[in-house]
């Protein structure tokens, strides 16, 4: 073969070669930087391109996407408990400032969580324990603002600060459980207390209503009693004559009194208090009864007269 063929044959390959060497790619969401002889020359976006050959270079390739960086921060609280406080800092490189993400800040998690730092242990000595848990958007408000006005300066965007987590001493921690269930317990304690005592008030207006009702009965007992003693004093005296009401009385109680004897004894178990069961004791027992209804009407004869004697 000539050798003037096999030159330029070599010669297609090495300027194809060349060619497409200068070819590159970027990805959605990527920009690439491009220097020339160590010097920045350009930004490169996403899709095919072409940088010159031998000359210029692909030097460093910057994310678009949103990224996440958490940061632990150990402070105390203005009631001196040690916490731990878990912030997750959500950023983004702006599409028209990678040159300055790329050259101006090296390592932007570093940057990230000093300012992290800084800005918690600002923040978080200044409330009580209860305070952190409840103002945690507080916390991370003021670290969002801190960041994005120094990350900006970079090329990066604060697009959100969480506080992801607060963590206490464990014995802080067991403490906040005991108080908590203390509360709880109280609460519970109130609510059975109101149950008991809507429950003995109903108790207490059944009862009253009850013994109302037992009252009323045993008045219409008495009074039926009353009515069947008057009928049968009226018949006995009409029957016998010379019967005088007191006989007729007598009769009737000693009755009622083996009466009761006889139930009593018709029952298998029963606790029962033995009385002198002699007729003479139903005697006795009626003369009790009209004494002490003699020296009541005495007593309130005196009472009556008393009280004239003085008006």
């Amino acid at each position: 073969m000539d050798p003037n063929v096999i030159g330029l044959i070599v010669l297609g390959v090495v300027v194809a070669a060349t060619i497409l060497s200068g070819l590159y790619t970027v990805d959605t969401a990527e920009a690439a930087v491009i220097q020339r002889f160590g010097k920045f020359i350009r930004i490169a976006g996403p899709g095919l391109n072409f940088k010159l050959p031998w000359f210029e270079t692909v030097a460093g390739r910057m994310t678009l996407r949103v990224q996440q960086f958490k940061v632990e921060v150990e402070t105390k609280t203005r009631d001196n408990v040690f916490v731990k406080v878990m912030v997750s800092v959500q950023y983004q490189v702006l599409a028209d400032k990678v040159y300055q993400a790329y050259y101006k800040l090296q390592s932007p998690g570093d940057q990230i969580t000093s300012y992290v730092f800084d800005s918690v242990r600002s923040q978080v000595p200044k409330m009580g324990i209860d305070d952190v848990f409840e103002k945690k958007d507080d916390v991370a408000d003021a670290v969002k603002q801190e960041l994005s006005s120094v990350m900006s300066e970079f090329g990066y965007v604060i697009i959100k600060a969480l506080v992801t987590d607060v963590d206490p001493d464990p014995k802080v921690k067991s403490a906040m459980n005991d108080i908590n269930a203390a509360q709880r317990e109280q609460v519970a304690a109130q609510a059975r207390g109101e149950a008991e005592k809507i429950l003995k008030v109903k108790q207490a207006e059944a009862e009253a209503e009850s013994k109302a009702l037992q009252g009323k009965g045993i008045a219409d007992q008495r009074k039926a009693i009353i009515n069947g003693l008057r009928e049968s004093v009226e018949a006995f005296k009409e029957s016998i004559e010379g019967t005088s009401a007191r006989d007729v009385i007598a009769l009737v109680l000693m009755t009622q009194y083996f009466d009761t004897l006889k139930e009593i004894g018709a029952q298998d178990h029963s606790n029962t208090i033995l009385m002198p069961n002699s007729p003479g004791a139903m005697s006795d027992f009626y003369q009790q009864i009209q004494n002490a209804t003699l020296i009541g009407s005495e007593a309130a004869s005196k009472v009556q007269a008393a009280g004239a004697g003085k008006s």
